[in-house]
């Protein structure tokens, strides 16, 4: 029996079985396997390991899209996590070349994936807030949102939380460095109702500009000398 053979149910559910490359590859043989390739229902979960592959043809967004995980932890990318005035003229070229993909990305999932309910990112240091709440606001059913070392994040994205993040059920803001204590409690105090996670990010040391970190430690000495 040929594949092209089985209804249409039965190639969704071998497509399931394939990653992104296999499908696009399965897809090119014939019109059928292109229309399976093509079918909302195949892409209910997205899984991302790496910013090349957010600009892939390989997959399809759309308002099926349910689950949408966008994680890398290489080596090369964390450098996206140091702060722009530390960075040397090597890094920032590197940076440049892919500081907004993460971003328009999920510009792109505000404006086709209405339905999205779970959205996790980690390692993503151009994620700005007013990208999430773009997301927020778009993405009303949205139940699941963990952030974990994405630096940009503030305390903007709390506040974004506690207007419009009316179906949330999970937060996490791990290793988020500019995240706040004050932050964190006006979620648990707006929506108590939020599982709330944030290890070790009002903790840690937050971003400074080289004139602000001056002042810091100015004020430092003083305190010492009295």
């Amino acid at each position: 029996m040929h594949i092209t053979q089985l209804n249409r149910e039965c190639l969704l559910h071998l497509f399931s079985f394939l990653d992104k490359n296999s499908r696009k590859s399965l897809a090119k043989t014939c019109h059928k396997l292109l229309e399976v390739f093509q079918d909302p229902l195949l892409w209910s979960l997205l899984n991302f390991h790496s910013p090349a592959e957010l600009k892939k043809d390989n997959f399809l967004l759309g308002p099926a899209l349910k689950y949408l995980s966008i994680c890398w932890y290489s080596e090369r990318v964390k450098v996206c996590n140091i702060e722009d005035w530390m960075k040397n003229n090597f890094q920032k070229d590197f940076c440049n070349r892919h500081e907004n993909t993460v971003s328009d990305f999920l510009l792109e999932v505000c404006n086709r994936c209405p339905n999205l309910l779970s959205l996790t990112l980690s390692g993503c240091g151009h994620v700005t807030d007013d990208c999430i709440l773009l997301l927020l606001k778009n993405c009303p059913n949205l139940k699941t949102l963990k952030l974990e070392n994405c630096v940009r994040i503030t305390d903007q994205t709390l506040e974004a939380v506690t207007l419009y993040g009316g179906s949330l059920q999970t937060l996490h803001v791990d290793f988020c460095r500019n995240i706040t204590q004050a932050g964190l409690e006006r979620v648990r105090e707006k929506r108590p109702s939020v599982m709330l996670r944030a290890e070790r990010s009002a903790n840690m040391i937050p971003d400074n500009k080289p004139e602000k970190q001056l002042m810091l430690e100015k004020a430092s000495r003083k305190l010492v000398q009295l």
